[in-house]
């Protein structure tokens, strides 16, 4: 089976925290956290229209005018998602620079923060020199429970998200897959069917909710011929797919171990395929970490532990331990397979 997701770390260990996530074949991309991000290049970064900003200590925001700089000009909407404070944030930055040569340029910046009772929302369009234009807020109760609430919903997956103490709200994200869609090319073949851009919109219709007897029209290319056909959605369903589990991803930064906390992060990344977790500090020095509101290696593995994933990557280190992030590793691994 082919995953979905393909997420990696933008940096190494000891850089700046942030987790680039593809969504294959739709040259779509989600981004966790604008620490420095220029290593990604122009490409990438114009495909991740949805980010999620965990706070907005300077580690991890200090990537937001990379992203405004290849964006500006372009005819398209970001997306950002955080914690209380990212709009004024946002807005920040944004009145950092000096706009009179940009009429008519259609870059629009949406912001969404979450507070415990409500959403406030934000547009920042460049044709009015990105001038605040706040939206109604929209009530909301998240923030005051312990488990995970919804950021953003897709008709192929869901983000969510829960804040975590780091004396300051600092969010978690879980991206989750609705369910897996594999297309069986041989059965595709044996019945004269080409694999391509087709196949795209079949698995919309499905992750849709669309019903078994809805009819669609598919262009088919084959030896480059061009043929209009129709399908019918549960005929190729039982053909062709095979649905499964999901891919789901989690990402923590920038917490403090304690009851709570732990309750939260074990929530969020539970059964995840790959759960991204700072580590700053080794648990000896767990008391360093805990006044500096962070996590320790091995607090990290026995949270995965406990959340049964699958995988554990481990980032964030402090730069104290230059040379030594393989006992990052080894005391977080330990941990997380309970040797």
């Amino acid at each position: 089976m082919t995953p979905s997701f393909s997420s990696y770390l933008v940096n190494d260990v000891f850089g700046d925290p942030s987790v680039y996530v593809e969504i294959r074949w739709s040259k779509r991309a989600l981004l966790f956290d604008l620490g420095h991000n220029d290593g990604l290049g122009p490409t990438r970064l114009l495909r991740a229209n949805d980010i999620f900003v965990s706070h907005t200590h300077m580690d991890h925001f200090i990537g937001f005018d990379a992203v405004l700089r290849v964006a500006l000009g372009r005819g398209k909407t970001l997306r950002l998602f955080g914690p209380p404070g990212l709009i004024d944030n946002v807005q920040g930055k944004l009145r950092g620079y000096t706009w009179n040569l940009v009429d008519g340029y259609p870059l629009t910046i949406e912001v969404r923060e979450f507070h415990q009772q409500e959403i406030r929302q934000a547009c920042f369009h460049a044709n009015t020199g990105f001038q605040l234009s706040e939206q109604p807020a929209c009530p909301h109760g998240g923030l005051s429970e312990s488990h995970p609430f919804t950021v953003l919903e897709d008709p192929m997956f869901t983000v969510k998200a829960v804040g975590l103490n780091h004396r300051i709200p600092s969010f978690a994200y879980s991206l989750e897959e609705q369910f897996h869609i594999n297309v069986n090319k041989q059965k595709l073949h044996e019945a004269g069917l080409p694999v391509g851009a087709w196949l795209k919109d079949v698995k919309q219709y499905i992750w849709q909710g669309q019903p078994d007897d809805f009819r669609f029209t598919a262009t088919i290319y084959d030896e480059h011929r061009r043929d209009e056909r129709e399908f019918v959605l549960g005929d190729i369903r039982e053909r062709f797919l095979t649905i499964s589990r999901g891919q789901k991803i989690a990402y923590v930064v920038d917490a403090r171990h304690d009851e709570e906390n732990e309750a939260r992060i074990i929530a969020l990344a539970q059964g995840a395929d790959v759960f991204y977790c700072e580590s700053p500090y080794l648990d000896i020095d767990a008391e360093k970490a805990r006044d500096r509101y962070h996590l320790t290696a091995r607090q990290a593995g026995l949270m995965a532990r406990k959340a049964h994933v699958r995988d554990l990557v481990v980032f964030h280190f402090s730069p104290r331990y230059t040379g030594q992030g393989d006992a990052l590793e080894r005391e977080a691994m330990d941990a997380f397979q309970g040797i």
